[in-house]
């Protein structure tokens, strides 16, 4: 197998081998398993940097057959924009993880938390790779689930709880919208010229190799804007995008490592990396309307709501959002310049926000508190943090020579470039509406980066107390992440001269090829500061400049913010909230839910016969006639006996004698089993049916003597509920009998079961038997009957368990 192969199967894998020994190694190290997380991050970290040097960031498939009857694969892709998702995933987890090792001191459950944020990593590492549909979508949830436990870390607390069911309720949800699409798209794929794997989603053979096909076959059936819609909100859920923002903030109840990882570096970036990823299949006007128009909004409101925020997570919460709105804004916009934007503020973000976010962990755990108001004056305590804070927080607010000014001068330009030509070929005025939204929304991101920035500088409130400086493994990441911003930042200002910061250029330009897809033609990158007086600059400056004049009236505005956020129906948490509550109530929850066995069996049961015949009437199934060719008398009698003994069960007065009647019902079907010549059956079932007689008979004797009386209503219901599943049951073996399966498989098993004429000293090319079930059972079906077996000694165990723990008085 080849090197690279080997090594992007591993990056993959080693996270979730590191989240199986984390509870393991915490056993034995204790809270230094922050740095053995640090070093399975560090290690995936140096994989991705050998996959990117072995194959380059052209684009490379690597495939590992998984399920191939369906054709579904376990196909990885490598290109600029797969190694930028994974290299933030593995390369801010390294800080991360270190960061957690000053931060989770003295935390409860620190084996769960490395353990949970190790198979996070694992899979946004995935999702980053994937390159089948439903690997894909594997890993997505994966992230999803793992994201549900990280943010309910600290699962007494109730606000932990909420903001954990509200992000996996949205998060799913939109994921199982993208399933469709994903399917859709699947159906479209089947036989589309050039589409090798209908669920290939890149590389050579795939369905975004095939985009031009692809999209007269999606057009051609009507499923082009569904599918758009549809991938769409799966996207929007995981981004943040307004409505779906309000999980966000909620989330921040998960530490602050978690918030750092999750919520800017990683997670997130999953939904904008899901628009990257489509853009070159999808890209058009509807996309643009989609895309363009939700991320400018999200920008927008978001950035409104962190000026009304009042603790400094949540600041940094919406402020996240509002960037990711740019992202998507700028992938949206289908010039190659929305590409350049996607791709680099994903880099630039990442950078700045993280190390926010880590910002953000030092000062409420040094400081004691996250509150705003209580905040100011920390650069005399926290100089390296307050510089750290300098330059994430100019760079989040877009001013130059910062990294964030870049990105959000190509945003710019991007928006006024596709105003003026939607214009130009006929438009309507309203599209210059795109460029002042983006200004209007970038006002405000100003007003709330500097504002996040003047925590370090002012008057230091007297009620703050002393400020202790951080422990190394706590200043350090984040100390990393701003130089790294920084470095970024000053490349423009090199680039200027003509001294361009090449690894940075050439690799943010193949992560925008990725984007523009094959279609899209070739576009180098490079960026610098401004040289000449542009549009897109004029936007700068203003942003800037109002942001600069209006911030000294920030309380006013802030105050205005809120008060429009305490209106209700404003607000979609109202709705969620008004949502959940409603489905809660309108539920048979507290139908169901009422610790009584007999219910949750009714319940299940007819569920299950519902779900069945519901399937085969959708599916048009018709019930075969019975053909009736006549009974032996010995056949008429068992099967006479059998009724009477299922009728007397129903009237025995007490459970000795309901059992007793019942295992006649049991015999009689032995008995059947003889004269229909099936002895093997026979014998199982005699043996099963003493068993559980002599078993049945041993437990009555610590149950009531009778059952006493019964309830009419109930036994109508447990009638209902047992006709249900008996006709269930009869449908279906009515139809799973009426089938004429070819017998191939039956002839190989009789060819093949008994010991052959010519055989090894070892039965390696036969069954080596003379009972066909039995080598069916233990040769041909030897790992079916194994886990049989295996589920039957967890099954024993178990009730050991609970017997031993009983004897010492530790359940009742």
């Amino acid at each position: 197998m080849q090197p690279e192969r080997i090594a992007l199967l591993s990056v993959v894998a080693l996270p979730f081998l590191g989240a199986a020994l984390a509870p393991l190694v915490y056993r034995v190290v204790g809270e230094r398993t922050a740095y053995f997380a640090a070093a399975v991050a560090a290690a995936c970290l140096c994989l991705v940097a050998f996959v990117a040097d072995a194959v380059g960031t052209g684009g490379t498939t690597f495939v590992v057959s998984w399920i191939p009857s369906y054709g579904v694969s376990l196909a990885f892709y490598v290109d600029g924009l797969s190694l930028l998702i994974g290299g933030l995933a593995s390369g801010v987890g390294v800080l991360v993880f270190t960061y957690s090792g000053g931060y989770m001191h003295g935390e409860p459950g620190q084996a769960k938390y490395y353990a949970t944020l190790l198979a996070f990593m694992g899979s946004m590492l995935g999702v980053a790779l994937a390159a089948d549909l439903i690997a894909l979508f594997v890993f997505w949830e994966l992230t999803s689930v793992s994201s549900f436990l990280l943010i309910g870390h600290y699962q007494d607390a109730e606000a932990s709880q909420y903001a954990a069911r509200k992000s996996m309720l949205i998060t799913v949800a939109g994921g199982l919208f993208m399933l469709v699409g994903f399917l859709l798209l699947h159906v479209v794929a089947t036989g589309a010229p050039g589409v090798d794997s209908a669920f290939r989603l890149a590389g050579e053979g795939s369905i975004l190799a095939n985009a031009g096909p692809m999209v007269d076959a999606l057009r051609a059936q009507g499923l082009f804007v569904p599918v758009l819609l549809l991938v769409g909100v799966g996207a929007a859920t995981k981004s943040a995008q307004i409505p779906f923002h309000i999980w966000l903030p909620n989330a921040m109840e998960a530490p602050t490592p978690v918030s750092a990882f999750l919520h800017s570096a990683t997670m997130v970036k999953a939904g904008v990396y899901l628009v990257g990823r489509f853009r070159p299949l999808l890209v058009g006007d509807e996309w643009t309307l989609v895309f363009g128009l939700l991320g400018l909004a999200t920008m927008t409101v978001t950035a409104v709501l962190a000026v009304g925020a009042s603790d400094i997570k949540e600041l940094l919460a919406y402020s996240t959002a509002s960037h990711l709105g740019l992202i998507v804004a700028g992938y949206g916009m289908s010039n190659y310049i929305g590409a350049e934007t996607g791709a680099f503020h994903i880099l630039n973000h990442a950078l700045f926000k993280a190390a926010l976010f880590l910002v953000a962990g030092i000062v409420a755990h040094e400081a004691g508190t996250r509150a705003i108001d209580d905040l100011g004056g920390l650069a005399e305590d926290l100089p390296i943090t307050a510089g750290v804070t300098v330059v994430a927080s100019l760079g989040m607010a877009g001013v130059p020579p910062f990294n964030g000014f870049y990105s959000k001068e190509f945003l710019f330009h991007a928006v006024y470039y596709t105003a003026e030509h939607a214009v130009a070929d006929g438009g309507s005025l309203l599209w210059w509406a795109l460029p002042a939204v983006a200004v209007f929304g970038s006002v405000f991101t100003f007003l709330y980066s500097i504002r996040f920035l003047m925590l370090f500088f002012g008057d230091k409130p007297d009620a703050l107390g002393e400020v202790h400086s951080p422990p190394v493994a706590m200043w350090l990441p984040a100390a990393v992440l701003g130089a790294l911003a920084l470095v970024v930042g000053l490349g423009g200002v090199t680039g200027t001269f003509g001294v361009h910061l090449t690894p940075v250029e050439d690799f943010v330009g193949a992560v925008m090829a990725s984007s523009l897809g094959h279609g899209g033609g070739e576009h180098s990158f490079s960026y610098y500061l401004p040289t000449e007086v542009t549009p897109w600059l004029i936007m700068s400056a203003v942003t800037i400049g109002v942001g600069a004049v209006t911030y000294p009236f920030f309380d006013r505005v802030r105050d205005g913010v809120r008060a429009v956020r305490a209106v209700d129906y404003l607000r979609p948490n109202w709705y969620y909230d008004g949502i959940t509550e409603g489905l809660d109530r309108s539920s048979a929850i507290d139908v169901l839910q009422t610790g009584n066995l007999r219910t949750y069996a009714a319940a299940l049961a007819l569920a299950l016969a519902a779900l069945t015949l519901g399937g085969y009437a959708a599916g048009g199934v018709t019930v075969p006639a019975i053909a009736y060719a006549g009974l032996e008398p010995a056949l008429v009698v068992v099967l006479g006996v059998a009724i009477v003994a299922a009728l007397a069960v129903t009237a025995a007065p007490s459970h000795i004698a309901g059992v007793l009647t019942l295992s006649i019902l049991g015999f009689m079907v032995a008995i059947f089993y003889i004269l229909g010549s099936a002895p093997d059956l026979a014998l199982t079932q005699l043996v099963i049916e003493t068993l559980v007689l002599v078993i049945f008979l041993l437990v009555l004797d610590k149950l009531p003597a009778f059952y006493g009386t019964v309830d009419r209503l109930r036994a109508a219901r447990d009638a209902v509920v047992a006709g249900a599943v008996g006709l269930t049951v009869a449908v279906t073996v009515l139809l799973s009998t009426a089938g004429t399966p070819n017998d191939v498989i039956a002839q190989y098993f009789v060819a093949n079961g008994p010991v052959p004429a010519e055989h090894d000293p070892i039965f390696a090319n036969a069954g080596g038997g003379g009972n066909i079930v039995n080598v069916i059972l233990v040769d041909f079906r030897a790992f079916d009957t194994l886990g049989e077996i295996s589920v039957v000694a967890m099954a024993a165990l178990s009730v050991v368990t609970l017997i031993a723990m009983r004897e010492r008085g530790e359940i009742q």
